[in-house]
């Protein structure tokens, strides 16, 4: 018999194989590196659990044959992964909500001296409209006289050279019989008769009716104080007299000298080139001091000598005692290039009195865009800016009325300025544009038009806080000389020392001046501080456990892909229209024998085969020359 020859393998070729088998298994390493997905997504939690920095996770496989704290741990870990996001959630609402901090600033610097208007608090019975106002003043006397028994003692010199054949006279008195004001019962008293005893004049309401055009339809203005009535039925024919005329100048009889008896400001004296005069339908001329920008007046020192100071007429004299029932003078602080809105921000000065008014400047600064609906300088506000000064609100909100006004009633409200190529309303014009101006009103005050909400407040602005002080002047005692020395000085014979003259001093309380800007409460980096808190807090992680979490997202997609890639592929295989497996070369997703039922592995580019083990690098078998 023959015998089998054993005999080891030579060193040389031993030594030979090895280094092969190491370059080919660092070759597959290689290859592995940038393309191996992981099998299944098992395997793909697995690995991530026991590699990541974030706490609490490699609890999840270490005690996999403990189901028990599998599954506390589970619970656990994704109880505070819901609880790290709903605070973020948090974090993220309170981000882009916008909120800001309020910064208090206290400035001291030469504060620049405001605005001062000054309104005679009368409107005057000007030349142009005198005969007018007379005939107006006749038929209120009568209407007075019909409705209150009240013979009104007027200046009826005139009254007897009225024409009444003039045509515009005639016209007047049309319009204001189609207007007449009326006594009207109150509502809880309409159902009784005008004789019934229960009714006295007390239980009346005073008002007058404005109807339509076609007089369909009519506007019930009632007061239920009788004074307030007559003077609103006044002011409205009074308005229509004025916007007859066919130039507003013809109105402007400044009397500058007869109604300011002295002006100061730091101690100098004031000159026409420190005021510009406007006419004022209700409040007569006023005078806006400080309102030149070329030289504007500064403030070194606070206090009552270093302020404005005047002395100002209030005794009243060819006035309309209709129109206004007060005496004195009206006066308004306001900034540079606004208007005097005299209805809002201006207040009395009372005759014989000296008027002691200390102002506190205070600037407000607000952030725009996304913190708040400001506005810069008006431009992204849907609304015409009417008045020639900057926007305001109020500019904003006066100008959003007058163009309804013209685009609803076909003419503008005479307080307000001329839109282009409109013309002010009057009623021998238009004849129902009082029914239509307090419809419109009571719309606009209703806010039906929407002026409040388009009209945005301005991002910069500033504000003068006022406080006053009052005391009599002249005194008792020194009243004699102090009338003497003025009825000497202004050629003015003073008739009522009580209601002649008043005194008004403006100034400016403290040096200081308080500024409230505001600053983002949560910006981007605020954000991302509050983010990684809660991310350190709740998993005790960095950023860069952030970006080990996006990568097992990413890991997740690119295997659910691969594996419904691979199905899709199989389903094509396993159709009886399908090419036969080994048809194409494509060794990335080939699956293995449909016999085999033991889960396969995948790669892209190369089929990914387990380490040899140690014992591979022995003779696996007898040699072939043993044969």
């Amino acid at each position: 018999g023959g015998s089998v020859k054993t005999g080891k393998m030579p060193e040389g070729e031993k030594t030979r194989q090895c280094k092969q088998e190491e370059e080919q298994q660092q070759q597959k390493e290689e290859q592995e590196g940038l393309i191996e997905f992981y099998g299944s997504y098992q395997e793909l939690f697995q690995f991530f659990c026991s590699n990541t920095t974030i706490h609490g996770a490699i609890r999840l496989v270490c005690s996999k044959k403990n189901k028990m704290k599998t599954a506390f741990w589970s619970v656990l870990f994704f109880l505070t992964f819901g609880l790290m996001y709903w605070q973020f959630g948090i974090l993220y609402r309170e981000y882009f909500s916008y909120p800001v901090n309020l910064n208090l600033n206290l400035n001291s610097d030469r504060l620049t001296f405001p605005a001062v208007t000054l309104c005679t608090l009368n409107p005057y019975r000007y030349s142009a409209i005198r005969k007018k106002l007379d005939k107006l003043d006749q038929i209120t006397h009568q209407t007075l006289l019909d409705l209150y028994d009240y013979n009104m003692s007027l200046a009826r010199s005139d009254w007897s050279v009225l024409d009444t054949r003039k045509r515009s006279l005639r016209s007047l008195l049309h319009h204001v019989q189609r207007h007449p004001l009326r006594r009207q019962k109150r509502d809880n008293l309409v159902n009784l008769p005008e004789n019934s005893p229960s009714v006295d004049k007390n239980d009346w309401k005073i008002g007058f009716v404005l109807c339509s055009e076609n007089n369909k339809d009519c506007f019930h203005q009632a007061y239920s104080s009788g004074v307030d009535a007559v003077r609103e039925w006044y002011s409205f024919h009074y308005i229509n007299i004025l916007a007859q005329m066919p130039d507003a100048k013809a109105l402007d009889e400044s009397d500058f000298e007869n109604f300011i008896y002295s002006c100061r400001f730091n101690e100098a004296t004031c000159d026409k080139a420190n005021y510009t005069h406007f006419h004022h339908p209700l409040y007569g001329n006023c005078y806006t001091f400080n309102d030149n920008s070329s030289s504007l007046w500064t403030s070194s020192l606070p206090g009552i000598n270093n302020g404005l100071s005047l002395v100002v007429r209030t005794e009243q004299n060819d006035f309309i005692p209709l129109l206004s029932t007060v005496t004195g003078a009206r006066v308004m602080v306001h900034d540079q290039n606004e208007p005097a809105f005299m209805d809002d921000g201006g207040f009395n000065v009372r005759p014989g009195i000296e008027t002691s008014i200390s102002m506190r400047k205070e600037m407000t600064v607000r952030l725009g865009g996304s913190y708040s609906d400001c506005t810069e300088d008006g431009s992204d506000v849907p609304v015409q800016n009417l008045f020639s000064s900057r926007y305001t609100e109020q500019v904003c909100i006066r100008s959003c009325f007058q163009l309804n006004m013209v685009e609803r009633c076909g003419c503008a409200y005479y307080f307000y300025p001329l839109p282009a190529g409109a013309e002010y309303c009057d009623y021998t014009k238009h004849v129902a544009w009082g029914y239509c101006y307090y419809k419109l009103l009571a719309e606009f005050k209703a806010d039906v038009l929407g002026c409040f909400h388009k009209c945005r407040k301005p991002c910069k602005m500033t504000q003068y806080q006022l406080s006053a002080g009052y005391s009599r002047w002249p005194s008792a005692v020194s009243e004699d000389w102090v009338f003497y020395v003025l009825s000497q000085q202004n050629k003015y014979n003073i008739t009522s020392k009580r209601n002649g003259i008043a005194k008004v001093n403006i100034f400016f309380e403290e040096w200081n001046y308080k500024t409230n800007g505001e600053s983002p409460a949560f910006t981007v980096v605020t954000l991302l501080s509050q983010l990684g808190n809660q991310w350190s807090l709740w998993f005790g992680s960095s950023v860069l456990s952030v970006m080990e979490l996006a990568e097992l997202i990413l890991d997740f997609i690119a295997i659910t892909c691969i594996l419904a890639f691979r199905w899709f592929r199989s389903r094509q295989q396993l159709s009886p229209l399908g090419s036969p497996p080994h048809s194409h070369d494509n060794t990335a997703f080939q699956p293995e024998a449909p016999g085999l039922a033991a889960p396969h592995r995948f790669t892209v580019e190369a089929v990914v085969t387990m380490l040899p083990s140690y014992n591979s690098l022995e003779p696996r078998g007898p040699s072939r020359d043993s044969e």
